[in-house]
């Protein structure tokens, strides 16, 4: 631990306090985290002394932000919001294009998903989870995507893997069932988690139906990912993005009926991962 010198401004110790205090942590409690006194934390928060690069690390670890986050001086913060559109008015937007276009399955599946996620949050948010399967019936609404099955199989795609639901229990046709199958997928481990994602993403990438739905569930998790996932997940979720996704953008892009899908999905994928990786 190295003496500050001359420092103008508290910048570090001011961001390990804020850091800290925001995540209901006591120095007692970083301390522990990081093996070193308390009283270590103290020196560090009142600008007597600087973490070694070592401890910076760690607390950029312990706190889940970037190093960066605790070194540098942020003078100008934007106000940011974690979900743009009203779920109810998605809602009402899927169920009302549905009945135009007589997409039978998506208008059972729509109530079915609301009752099914009903309690369920984003994570790290208060964002009613079917936020999220209603976004995607939106996008692929928005890109002129009108399938019934498709659409249905957006607003299912979580609720066996997440909802104890089974395939039986889903209100629609054995088209959008085996969509829904496709993207689910197990409980992995350490030992396991190759072999049965490898598997997995290969079942997807041989239906375009399957491949056009995980596209556009990996569009929206990927905007949601900054603040829903750890930093570790994070890399993990760029590192799958990169070996697994091409395979079924090729899928799309080989389906003429998702060769517009394909470039847009593509753009929106492959442009957020960049950034992510720039600014991580």
């Amino acid at each position: 631990m190295s003496k500050i010198q001359e420092q103008p401004k508290n910048i570090i110790g001011t961001n390990i306090k804020n850091l800290r205090e925001a995540r209901h942590l006591t120095q007692e409690q970083v301390a522990e985290a990081l093996e070193v006194t308390y009283q270590a934390v103290s020196s560090w928060e009142r600008g007597e002394y600087k973490p070694d690069t070592d401890k910076l690390i760690r607390l950029a670890n312990l706190f889940d932000v970037s190093v960066s986050a605790i070194a540098e001086e942020k003078p100008k913060r934007f106000e940011t919001k974690d979900a743009i559109y009203n779920w109810e008015h998605m809602k009402t937007y899927v169920k009302t294009t549905a009945k135009n276009l007589k997409l039978t399955n998506t208008l059972k599946a729509v109530d079915f998903a609301v009752a099914a996620h009903e309690g369920q949050k984003r994570k790290r948010s208060d964002i009613p989870y079917i936020y999220h399967p209603l976004n995607l019936a939106c996008h692929a609404l928005s890109m002129g995507i009108t399938e019934d099955e498709v659409i249905a199989a957006c607003m299912l795609h979580d609720v066996v893997e997440d909802c104890g639901k089974t395939l039986d229990d889903l209100p629609v046709n054995d088209t959008a069932k085996e969509i829904v199958r496709l993207v689910t997928h197990a409980k992995t481990t350490d030992d396991n988690r190759d072999t049965l994602m490898r598997a997995y993403y290969d079942g997807i990438a041989a239906n375009p139906q399957a491949s056009l739905v995980k596209c556009l569930d990996r569009c929206n998790n990927l905007t949601t990912m900054s603040w829903g996932l750890s930093r570790e997940r994070i890399y993990r979720y760029i590192k799958e993005t990169d070996e697994y996704y091409p395979a079924l953008l090729k899928t799309l892009k080989d389906t003429p009926e998702y060769n517009s899908a394909a470039w847009l999905l593509k753009y929106q994928i492959e442009s957020m991962v960049d950034i992510y990786k720039r600014l991580m």
